[in-house]
Formats: structure tokens, C-alpha cells, sequence
């Protein structure tokens, strides 16, 4: 009888992670799977930390329990990735931003290797991360953005201004001569 409770109880729990996973899958902008066979605690806490700061979440999820959370979401296709020990990371916000912090780390834990990840339904092996990472991140683009969108403005703010600087200099320059 105690086994039969401590299974549904086993049963409860995982229905409940397999619905929390489900829920990080529909409002994450990107899942990326990675091997992280042979990192420490310590490295894989730094791990979570850097993802969080990056506006995601590093979890191990079963390969079990993530291939029910998988159906019916756009990321099914990443199932075929499910063998050996995954870490799952979701990018809530900028994907950019985010692997840029994974391929950092990458670089410099070797242990952890990127299997694959899903953007926008399109599907990113270990190579094509790395290019989104290359990417310039959104405040980047923004930042250039208005720069753009400045140019003008201080290009006819330049060109109002040089009539009256034209001036001013004239009248400097014959004050200068009669000072003489």
C-alpha cells in the first residue's frame, strides 16, 4: 500500500514537472539542449547564474519527462536530441544575448557542448548557434538604430547653425583687423 502511494505521489510530481516544462517551452523564445557530462556543481551553478542574468534558465529535465513536455509545442523537433544527460536552456528574451552567454561558456568549460537548440521553429545545430551569437544583440541594434535615425537631424541642425557661425566669424575677423 505505501508503494502505491509513493507512486502516485512519483506520478503527481512528474505530471507536474512535465506541465511546468511544457509551460517554459510555450513562452520561451528559444530552447537550446546541451551535455553537460563532467561539469561540477560549482560550474553548473555559475552556469545558471550567467543564464539567469541573460534572461533564461538553465534546467535537467529527464529526457522522459522532457519528450512529454515537447508534444504539442513548437520545439518537438528537438526530441530527436534526447540521449545521455541534457541540460535545457530557455530564452525568455534576447536570444542573442543568451548565446552569447552559452557559447562563453562553452569556451571556456569544454565539458559542456551544445547539441542543438530551436529558434522561431527553425532548428540550430551547434555551428548555427555559435552565428546567432556573432549576432549583434538587441540594445546593440538599437543603439545603432538610433544613430541612424539621429544622423539627420544633427546634419540639419549642422546646416542651420553654419549661416550665423559664417557670420560671427566675419565680424570676428573685422574686429581683428581694426583692433590693428
Amino acid at each position: 500500500m505505501v508503494e502505491v502511494s509513493t507512486s502516485s505521489a512519483t506520478q503527481a510530481e512528474k505530471a507536474t514537472t512535465v506541465a511546468e516544462v511544457h509551460e517554459k517551452l510555450k513562452a520561451a523564445k528559444v530552447a537550446i539542449v546541451t551535455e553537460y557530462r563532467g561539469l561540477t556543481v560549482a560550474q553548473i551553478t555559475r552556469l545558471r547564474r550567467e543564464i539567469r542574468q541573460a534572461a533564461g534558465e538553465y534546467q535537467v529535465i529527464k529526457n522522459t519527462l522532457a519528450r512529454r513536455a515537447l508534444k504539442d509545442t513548437p520545439y518537438g523537433a528537438l526530441d530527436r536530441l534526447l540521449e545521455g544527460p541534457n541540460g535545457w536552456v530557455f530564452g525568455y528574451e534576447d536570444p542573442v544575448v543568451l548565446s552569447k552567454t552559452l557559447i562563453k561558456f562553452v569556451q571556456e568549460n569544454e565539458k559542456l557542448s551544445i547539441k542543438g537548440g530551436l529558434l522561431e521553429g527553425e532548428f540550430m545545430d551547434q555551428a548555427k548557434v555559435k552565428v546567432l551569437a556573432q549576432m549583434p544583440s538587441r540594445p546593440e541594434l538599437q543603439a545603432k538604430l538610433l544613430a541612424l535615425l539621429q544622423t539627420p537631424a544633427v546634419e540639419l541642425l549642422r546646416l542651420m547653425k553654419e549661416p550665423g557661425a559664417r557670420v560671427v566669424r566675419l565680424v570676428e575677423m573685422l574686429r581683428a583687423k581694426k583692433s590693428e
